[in-house]
């Protein structure tokens, strides 16, 4: 699990079935001090619906988040859960 910022949405015009009805988001890794520590990366939104500028928990193993949306076919290893 990592803290990050919401920076934002991503539109996608194709997406895997197992996307379908999930949001995609930019988010920042943040240290403890809730600075930026890494660069930007995609995380999907699993019904917590934050907004831009929100601090999260993500869930950064692919085998932890397909068992979060409980398809053991995701091919899925971000996913927002706090």
């Amino acid at each position: 699990m990592i803290m990050a910022r919401v920076k934002g949405p991503v539109v996608a015009t194709q997406k895997h079935n197992s996307f379908h009805g999930r949001r995609i988001l930019v988010v920042e890794p943040l240290d403890q001090n809730l600075k930026k520590n890494s660069t930007e990366l995609l995380a999907f939104d699993d019904d917590i619906r934050p907004a831009p500028g929100d601090v999260v928990l993500v869930c950064r193993e692919g085998g932890g988040c397909r068992m979060i949306w409980n398809d053991k076919d995701a091919p899925v290893n971000s996913v927002v859960v706090g």
